[in-house]
């Protein structure tokens, strides 16, 4: 066949890359859970918060642009989403160009849509030049024809019609924060899901674990510069919130420019959905409770939006044209009590008992 495509399927944009994906792939298979608005389809905070893929890294490399690098996600959201749900998938990654087009090219052809993995940096219709590796789409469907490939992205509206060499350099990119390796997600979804609060119950469980150190780096830092700086978990939060003051003695004038200005990139743009992936944590929380009733739920909700909001802040602060160390340094002190609240709150609801 010259052009097959997948329609229709369902798409809205989304936050964040991963739970967006899932979250449009969910719908297209159909499934969801009583109690839910939007006919029972779960939004994207569901799925970033049933995936259990909060955690928090922080990175300060010496000679790299920006020299710094935070995180608010775990390595495997997308499989343990699927595991947790009883979707049946696997990581598959192959070097070999040809066999990673034709695992692709099945899926399609079979009907199904997959998500692969993707460097921002490579796919045209983004613009950016910062390398992501780690990017998810959603391939619905190709054109032999005119040599392309349909491209859903969480960060556009309209499907993306997509040169193959184009999509092959990005499936099969080197760069930050490693080789994706034509990293390719077949699922097959089950006939109806697990239940929502047991389900939600261990996600919380898993996000309070990672938060607690466990887990929680999203690269191997191993490759890293000597004098890097790697921290992770609530006493990651706490290391980047008192490295801050160092960084007008450890950077140059350019580099501490380009750490500050990082800041609400990192924390609000690049794919986080906001406030550092706290607030799509929110989401989940103040979803599983209004569907469920449960109370812990509804406590970590809150706990979970005030560090959204203090991350919200200090992105804010560090977007200020008139650049104060002191005031970036002073707001990232507020979030480490937040954090650890948020992590108890999240292990409360992980333990909980039923409220009915």
């Amino acid at each position: 066949m010259s052009r097959v495509i997948i329609e229709p399927y369902p798409h809205q944009l989304g936050g964040h890359c991963g739970s967006g994906a899932l979250r449009d792939l969910l719908h297209w298979a159909g499934l969801g859970w009583d109690g839910l608005s939007g006919d029972r389809l779960p939004g994207e905070g569901l799925v970033f918060g049933l995936g259990g893929g909060l955690s928090f890294m922080y990175t300060r490399y010496p000679g790299l642009t920006p020299p710094i690098y935070l995180v608010g996600r775990n390595a495997d959201m997308e499989l343990d989403f699927c595991r947790r749900l009883d979707i049946d998938t696997d990581r598959q990654q192959t070097d070999n160009a040809w066999d990673a087009w034709h695992r692709v090219k099945d899926e399609i052809d079979h009907g199904r849509p997959v998500m692969v993995w993707c460097d921002i940096a490579e796919l045209p219709y983004l613009r950016v030049r910062l390398s992501n590796t780690r990017h998810d789409v959603v391939i619905i469907g190709y054109d032999n024809d005119r040599n392309t490939v349909f491209i859903v992205d969480n960060d556009r509206e309209d499907t993306q019609e997509v040169p193959m060499e184009a999509f092959r350099r990005a499936h099969g990119s080197n760069g930050f924060p490693g080789p994706n390796r034509f990293a390719t997600y077949p699922m097959r979804f089950p006939a109806q899901l697990p239940d929502l609060l047991t389900s939600a119950r261990a996600a919380a469980a898993s996000a309070a674990r990672v938060l607690g150190g466990e887990d929680a780096l999203l690269f191997d830092v191993s490759s890293l510069p000597e004098g890097s700086l790697v921290t992770s978990g609530v006493e990651g939060v706490r290391a980047f919130a008192d490295d801050i003051i160092t960084w007008p003695y450890r950077l140059g004038p350019e580099e501490l420019s380009a750490a500050v200005r990082s800041l609400p990139v990192f924390i609000e743009k690049a794919g986080t959905g906001g406030g550092l992936f706290r607030r799509l944590e929110a989401s989940f929380c103040r979803d599983v409770a209004e569907a469920t009733g449960d109370q812990s739920f509804a406590a970590a909700t809150e706990a979970c939006q005030r560090s959204a909001d203090a991350w919200s802040a200090l992105g804010e602060i560090a977007r200020a044209e008139a650049m104060d160390i002191n005031a970036v340094s002073e707001a990232a002190q507020q979030l480490p009590a937040l954090e650890l609240a948020m992590q108890q709150a999240l292990e409360q609801a992980g333990q909980a008992t039923p409220d009915y």
